[in-house]
């Protein structure tokens, strides 16, 4: 607050000094409606608007929505492995003119010409079986070769049709889990987007309140400079008088000085600050920003209970907790199976030779193949033993650090959910204290006047009003970082009372 002093010693009443006085006034006049016709220009941003323009445009929430993105279409490959797979592929066309070995029936060998064009081309389907974890495929495909130099001799080879069926029998079934930890995976990653959103809020708010915190200091130390020059000039007319020590007007001139100094140095951290919300929102580098201060703040009271249970159900840690457990106990399935290693592979079908496309088709024969493989380690001295020993080993790890990280993360949810609700109380405080310190300062200023207190009198109301009107500040600033914490941790907006969600599927677009 403004403190307004006067001089009221008589010799400095002369018409000279009122006509100075009467310019000083017009030029400050002048100044002031031009301060204002600046200001017009500015942009007014208010904590809310800070808040918007962080999640529409800072690198931040850019960072967020590609992380979404990937692990949107992460998850959708995982849906698409579950989907039956459609392939065409060919050979239009291939040719082949070179040498190669030939055995005869006495087991000599000889060298012979191939001279040949040939064409193949299939279609298959195949459908990833995620029940038992082996795959099933039907193909057809045609092969045409052209002897050349061997009166074009023509032949084709069709398979109209041939159903294949691959099943691992012992090996983990990894269609099986993923089902299980790929959904989980995605809400992960959906619940990690909307905090990360609150996360980005809650930068705005540090450089928000960053740039209002260094404005008051601004503020504080310009208002303190006037007032302190004005007091060194009462103190010289009092000087002069004989009414003060010269001890006195020496502690008045020092703290001018040191209130020029403190005003220099907060409107460089002033610029500093402007610059980093200018670039965390991305705006404009000739922007000018005119703050609005928070008039009100949500009067809501949490219960640490109902916050647990949100926190639980929407927070990613939630989620993070299911699928590192389900993880650690795939890692032990998979060890498991590959202790014995053993596949079944079953082929049936039709096959047709010769020398036109027709008779390929209609001379068919079938084709049947069923094998069963089998590899079962004698001696590998323990090593498949040894990697179960050690993912049940991991497996313990696992669950001993998920049971401390979920103790932290009740614990930080139930201190946060203290300090939060103390904040109300402790911003209404410091209002107050602001004001009273406010009006002791004018009385303290008012008292020296007259010579009833002592410079350091002075000097402690002006720090303790300093400190006050920055505690104001410091306090709003913490009572919304508190807020969006929670709302960040829960994923719920308290004052709406209702739950934080999104449409990823336009977001992801």
């Amino acid at each position: 607050m403004d403190v307004t002093l006067s001089l009221k010693s008589g010799h400095l009443y002369r018409p000279g000094f009122v006509r100075r006085r009467w310019l000083c006034l017009l030029a400050l006049l002048y100044c002031g409606f031009a301060g204002v016709a600046t200001s017009s220009a500015q942009r007014r941003l208010t904590l809310d608007d800070a808040i918007l323009l962080a999640r529409k445009q800072s690198v931040e929430a850019e960072v967020a929505l590609g992380e979404l993105k990937s692990a949107y279409w992460e998850y959708r490959t995982y849906r698409a492995n579950l989907l039956p797979e459609v392939s065409l592929g060919a050979n239009i066309p291939s040719y082949n003119k070179r040498y190669s070995s030939y055995q005869r029936e006495d087991g000599s060998y000889s060298f012979v010409r191939n001279d040949n064009i040939g064409i193949d081309g299939n279609l298959s389907l195949t459908q990833n079986l995620w029940f038992t974890g082996g795959s099933l495929s039907l193909r057809s495909s045609l092969d045409f070769t052209r002897n050349i130099g061997r009166g074009n001799e023509n032949q084709y080879m069709s398979v109209p049709v041939v159903l294949t069926l691959s099943q691992p029998v012992f090996a983990a079934n990894t269609f099986k889990w993923d089902r299980r930890i790929e959904p989980l995976r995605y809400k992960e990653a959906k619940a990690s987007f909307l905090s990360s959103t609150e996360d980005v809020a809650l930068s705005a708010i540090t450089y928000f309140f960053n740039l209002l915190l260094a404005e008051e200091n601004v503020g504080i130390s310009g208002q303190n400079l006037r007032n302190a020059e004005k007091l060194y000039e009462v103190a010289q007319a009092k000087r002069s008088m004989g009414q003060i020590s010269e001890n006195d007007v020496l502690q008045l001139r020092l703290n001018m000085l040191n209130a020029q100094s403190a005003l220099t140095e907060n409107e460089s951290s002033l610029k500093s600050a402007v610059f980093a919300l200018r670039s965390f929102l991305a705006l404009d580098e000739n922007e000018e920003m005119e703050l609005v201060v928070p008039d009100s703040v949500p009067s809501v009271l949490m219960n640490y209970e109902d916050v647990l249970s949100k926190a639980l159900e929407n927070n990613a840690f939630a989620h993070n907790i299911r699928r590192r457990q389900l993880e650690a106990d795939y890692a032990v399935a998979r060890a498991k199976g590959n202790l014995r290693e053993m596949t079944l592979y079953a082929q049936i079908g039709y096959t047709g030779t010769d020398r036109d496309i027709h008779g390929a088709y209609s001379t068919l024969k079938d084709n049947q193949v069923v094998e069963v493989g089998l590899r079962i380690p004698i001696l590998d001295w323990g090593k498949r033993r040894g990697r179960v020993k050690v993912a049940q080993s991991n497996r313990r790890v696992t669950e001993s650090r998920l049971r401390q990280e979920s103790m932290n993360f009740n614990q930080n949810l139930f201190i946060l959910t203290e300090q939060f609700n103390n904040q109300l109380r402790q911003l209404r405080i410091a209002e107050e204290a602001d004001a009273i310190a406010r009006k002791r300062y004018e009385t303290n200023v008012e008292t020296f006047m007259i010579g009833k207190i002592s410079t350091l009198d002075l000097n402690d109301a002006q720090t303790a009003k300093d400190e006050a009107r920055r505690k104001r500040v410091s306090e709003l600033y913490s009572y919304w970082r508190y807020y969006y914490q929670l709302r960040s941790l829960t994923l719920w907006d308290f004052a709406a009372d209702t739950g934080i969600d999104a449409d990823f599927v336009e977001i992801v677009k």
